[in-house]
């Protein structure tokens, strides 16, 4: 073979290997197009739905005070904090105080009439109703103040639901998963607004009934999809 032949032989493969590269090239841009699309709206959702529920507590939030009752947004719009001037509970009580059942009422009236509004329950996964003590050990029963702060949870959720059990309507409320969209939790003295304990206001302060919403997410099937067409595209 001349010297041309084989310049001539090593540049059509030069050719060849540069047009495989291209098509891989292009194919691997239009994998990453697509995921791009994928993930932009992805996180699309996840802002509209963050905005949803900032958008629900602020309402809650505006028609109580409408109606008096005063109320805290916390943790990055997922928490609706009712204070301790508000609603409290005695030291080692887990009943709703007989002067503030109105406000337990109004509030349920409230949080009905919010999340009856068109499409807002394609957004909620769930709803908990959790209940808080001070750090005191609480030894009359079992679950100390564990059991004391559940009870108080509990309490709230069925004097909505039983007795009065005017928003009994939270008992059928379902996710996009077809679960009950209410729960309840306690968490003892874990998460407490006043760290330092040192006067009954400051107890009293942790004695009380947070609601704190969730919202639907991504499932994890679909981020592992998303995830491995990444990886079919060499990212």
């Amino acid at each position: 073979l001349s010297f041309s032949d084989i310049m001539a032989g090593l540049l059509a493969i030069f050719i060849l290997t540069l047009v495989t590269l291209m098509i891989q090239l292009y194919q691997q841009i239009a994998v990453h197009k697509d995921v791009k699309m994928k993930v932009e709206k992805a996180l699309g959702e996840l802002s509209q739905i963050d905005e949803m529920r900032k958008e629900l507590l602020v309402e809650i939030k505006e028609n109580l005070q409408k109606r008096g009752i005063y109320v805290e947004i916390q943790e990055n719009h997922s928490v609706i904090r009712i204070p301790d001037d508000q609603l409290y509970f005695k030291s080692g009580k887990h009943d709703v105080p007989k002067k503030l059942e109105k406000l337990v009422d109004q509030v349920g009236i409230v949080l009905e009439e919010a999340l009856n509004k068109k499409d807002r329950m394609e957004y909620v996964d769930t709803i908990f109703i959790e209940g808080h003590t001070d750090s005191r050990p609480f030894r009359k029963q079992e679950m100390g103040n564990w059991g004391l702060s559940s009870y108080r949870a509990i309490s709230v959720w069925k004097f909505w639901t039983e007795k009065p059990g005017r928003q009994v309507s939270f008992t059928k409320m379902k996710n996009k998963n077809d679960k009950n969209v209410f729960s309840v939790s306690g968490y003892a003295d874990t998460r407490r607004v006043e760290l330092d304990e040192d006067t009954e206001l400051k107890m009293k302060k942790n004695r009380r009934i947070d609601l704190r919403f969730t919202m639907k997410i991504p499932v994890a099937e679909d981020l592992k999809n998303i995830l491995d067409e990444f990886k079919r595209a060499g990212s």
